[in-house]
């Protein structure tokens, strides 16, 4: 007998639910968008009007629907706790986009209450569903580059022209583009390795349009297995995308790595020759997302990116931060 789809409703629609979330809804094979929130009512009116979608009135009008059995949080960084509690305080479940909120000590909250609930809990981190960081993982796992020694990520991109107008807005964000795509870097390493963080260094560079936040920075981490990995990111750059993993015997190179739009090549070199090159495509990484989270709703497996996993990454957040105003190497909380 079919079971019926997990409804889920979007709370904070904006740009990335027209352009990712929309079109991902649509290919799901257990969930169902059936409706959201968006702050600017003239908005949500055409939004309802052509997605077909049920417009709530209000955050609590969502939250409280017998209609609704997953929040997907998809406000500004500093509504992500008052969003989560919200839902949670209604039983349902959560996933909510990174970061997680605008620091650790928040983002504990938000833990906080969803255990208090019992109630699902999973961050949005798209990349753990990309075909190309699976088999990254796998390979690295299977032995192919013998034992990891250092690792790089990097992804860059022009915030000057995000159609999110709050990007660069302290009260908003939680941060420049450490926060909004370095989490991302972080939690891509932290998952293909199977490890964590034990300290981060932080250099920054801003400018006019960052403002109070960061233009461009490196980070220098320092993991517990060992392996010693950069994290650079910028948001004034061409975008670009990288994740390199060298290791004893070999390394592992992925161009377009943290990308659902482009081609990713990933390509495997041994004492210095190129050995092989396969190419994946991840368009389907965010309806691979919905699905893992909608069946663990359904208690048919666990998510890939928990909320426990988000804790972790605000925390590496809150040492990359703190390292940037200090000039030291910060510990990251456990």
């Amino acid at each position: 007998m079919a079971t019926d789809p997990v409804r889920f409703a979007i709370l904070g629609y904006g740009h990335h639910a027209d352009y990712r979330l929309l079109p991902a809804f649509a290919k799901s094979e257990v969930a169902q968008l059936s409706g959201f929130w968006r702050r600017d009512s003239r908005k949500a009116r055409d939004t309802a009007q052509s997605a077909g979608l049920q417009a709530f009135a209000s955050p609590e009008e969502l939250c409280s629907s017998p209609e609704v059995d997953a929040v997907f949080i998809t406000s500004p960084d500093a509504a992500h706790l008052a969003d989560a509690q919200l839902a949670f305080a209604h039983g349902k479940a959560v996933l909510c986009e990174k970061p997680l909120a605008m620091s650790s000590a928040e983002a504990e909250r938000m833990l906080a209450a969803s255990q208090a609930a019992n109630a699902l809990f999973g961050v949005a981190h798209n990349f753990r569903f990309n075909a190309s960081i699976q088999y990254m993982r796998e390979r690295i796992a299977a032995g192919d580059i013998g034992e990891p020694r250092t690792a790089h990520a990097e992804f860059n991109y022009a915030a000057q022209n995000s159609k999110r107008t709050w990007i660069a807005d302290p009260a908003l964000a939680a941060g420049g583009p450490i926060g909004d795509v370095g989490v991302h870097c972080i939690d891509t390493l932290r998952f293909v390795l199977g490890t964590e963080v034990n300290d981060i260094a932080t250099i920054a560079t801003q400018d006019e349009f960052s403002g109070s936040v960061e233009a461009s920075a490196s980070l220098q981490l320092n993991l517990a297995c060992g392996v010693l990995t950069t994290v650079n990111v910028s948001a004034r750059a061409a975008y670009r995308t990288v994740l390199e993993v060298v290791g004893s015997e070999g390394v592992l190179l992925a161009e377009n790595a943290m990308s659902v739009d482009f081609p990713v090549d990933v390509s495997l070199r041994k004492r210095g020759l190129h050995m092989k090159t396969l190419t994946f495509q991840n368009g389907d990484a965010y309806t691979r997302m919905i699905d893992n989270f909608a069946r663990a709703v359904r208690c048919e497996g666990t998510f890939l990116c928990t909320g426990e996993d988000g804790v972790k990454n605000q925390r590496c957040l809150d040492a990359a931060y703190r390292g940037w105003k200090s000039g030291l190497r910060e510990p990251v909380a456990r």
